[in-house]
């Protein structure tokens, strides 16, 4: 599938074969023209991502690679996804709002409280987990400047959970001699002794 899609700030120093995260799935960039640039997407990628839900004239979140000597004002975030996810609810409350997530079966074994997640490529931090579900609170900042004041309820979002975390959790797995051991309670133990993880704004 190609992709056309109409930006402006991405655009500045970006060439061909340059990355660009599209709703936080990193895509390589084909071809520039006035106002908007081209990506490619393969069948791998629109079957594992909501890309392949797109329509024309929907709004998708933006953002180029990180260099190495940028401010890193959240979490890494690669652009690969782990899972697609559905919205199952959004409350307003004074001075944010509050989206629940719905994970498929058997992948949440990542996102932990005060854990770090992208979704849609937005660097998020988890405010709270159940048992199927998390939340995320989201200021009106980030709310106004990305895509997320679109969705709704029963929309299907890209979710990243945290990177190192997903390293951390295997590697401890592995070395632990434990066996089948609980992940999230793994990921939060390591989160407590490292003050927090990547995470530090939404």
């Amino acid at each position: 599938l190609n992709l056309a899609i109409q930006a402006k700030t991405v655009l500045i120093g970006t060439k061909p074969g340059d990355s660009i995260a599209v709703n936080g799935v990193c895509l390589t960039v084909t071809s520039i023209g006035r106002g908007f640039f081209e990506a490619q997407a393969i069948g791998e990628t629109l079957s594992k991502t909501n890309l392949g839900l797109l329509k024309i004239s929907d709004a998708v979140n933006l953002e180029r690679s990180l260099k190495p000597s940028d401010r890193i004002s959240g979490h890494f975030v690669s652009g690969h996804i782990d899972a697609v996810a559905k919205v199952k609810n959004i409350v307003r409350k004074a001075g944010f709002n509050e989206i629940v997530i719905l994970m498929p079966s058997g992948s949440a074994d990542h996102i932990v409280e005060k854990g770090s997640v992208a979704i849609n490529g937005i660097s998020l931090t988890v405010s709270k987990v159940g048992m199927s579900t998390f939340s995320v609170a989201i200021i009106p900042h980030t709310w106004k400047s990305t895509n997320l004041d679109k969705i709704k309820p029963g929309d299907s979002v890209n979710i990243e959970t945290d990177m190192l975390g997903k390293y951390v959790v295997k590697y401890l797995s592995k070395t632990s001699g434990m066996g089948n051991i609980d992940k999230k309670s793994l990921f939060s133990d390591y989160l407590e002794m490292s003050g927090g993880g990547m995470s530090i704004c939404n």
